[in-house]
């Protein structure tokens, strides 16, 4: 099978969803720009493979309890990273479920589109994840209660531009209310990145993705699982003291573009310099 013929698969795919869940709160593609690159490729023989990646999210409701499923392509292969997310389950459960759907997928769904035979597998069988005791091992004989860990998350968004006085205002408040902290670069590109626990930071996601953008997307996301989830313990995996505008000598004739080695600089200072390549595609210095 070609390039072109899988792309034409996965557009067909898509369309479904779409039109079996049309509310936002069932399925939501987080990059049109992606799928519009895809079908670009597909309807002209010419155009090149596109890189973006495909991301959306698809909710299942496993007996009257909503769990987020997010599910990402890479390429033009089928849906090879699945990722099932809900708070009814323990992070060992996740890592379980998401295991077991995978073996599944591979065994039934091979060289196929999967993501109704994904849902239907996780809709099935996610109660018994959630209603699964824990095993002797990890019960305490005191029966006392365990803290619950923590997740720190930090989000790398980028944006085709960023020039909107109340978008750049709401980045600043939104994280503030949020207790988040990271940065802002206006301009074009437009980079953002907020770090804290992870319902703030998929808070943050969830407001912002609603503005109207060009583009929008999560470039990178890094989870932290911390035991026990104490307030040092965050503290510790933050790399920015606060959330702060940052333009590096702007300039071009609208005095919107930043200067991308002072922002590789920035990066390396805050030990994050390998986040440059993951949004520019080449090494900075």
């Amino acid at each position: 099978m070609t390039n072109r013929e899988e792309a034409e698969i996965q557009i067909s795919e898509l369309d479904l969803l779409s039109s079996m869940f049309p509310y936002e709160e069932e399925f939501t593609v987080t990059d049109q720009l992606a799928v519009a690159e895809l079908k670009h490729f597909v309807e002209n023989e010419s155009a090149e493979m596109p890189s973006s990646k495909i991301q959306f999210i698809l909710n299942v409701k496993p007996e009257d309890s909503k769990a987020s499923m997010q599910i990402t392509t890479t390429g033009f292969c089928f849906f090879v990273f699945f990722s099932f997310r809900s708070p009814l389950l323990s992070r060992s459960q996740q890592v379980q479920l998401n295991s077991d759907l995978k073996t599944y997928l591979m065994q039934n769904c091979s060289g196929e589109p999967c993501m109704l035979s994904a849902r239907e597998w996780v809709k099935d069988q996610a109660a018994a994840y959630i209603d699964r005791e824990l095993s002797p091992s990890s019960v305490t004989t005191s029966n006392a209660v365990q803290p619950e860990d923590v997740v720190f998350t930090r989000l790398w968004i980028y944006s085709h531009h960023i020039y909107n006085k109340q978008k750049r205002k709401n980045i600043i408040e939104w994280s503030k209310e949020l207790s988040l902290t990271g940065f802002c670069m206006p301009g074009k590109p437009g980079v953002v990145c907020v770090e804290g626990l992870q319902s703030s930071c998929e808070e943050f996601w969830s407001r912002i993705r609603r503005l109207t953008w060009k583009r929008i997307l999560i470039r990178h996301r890094e989870d932290i699982s911390l035991e026990g989830g104490c307030l040092a313990e965050i503290q510790k995996q933050r790399k920015f003291s606060t959330l702060e505008e940052k333009c590096f000598d702007a300039h071009g004739a609208r005095g919107n573009h930043m200067d991308l080695g002072q922002l590789y600089q920035f990066l390396e200072e805050k030990g994050c310099a390998d986040i440059f390549q993951m949004y520019f595609g080449v090494e900075g210095h």
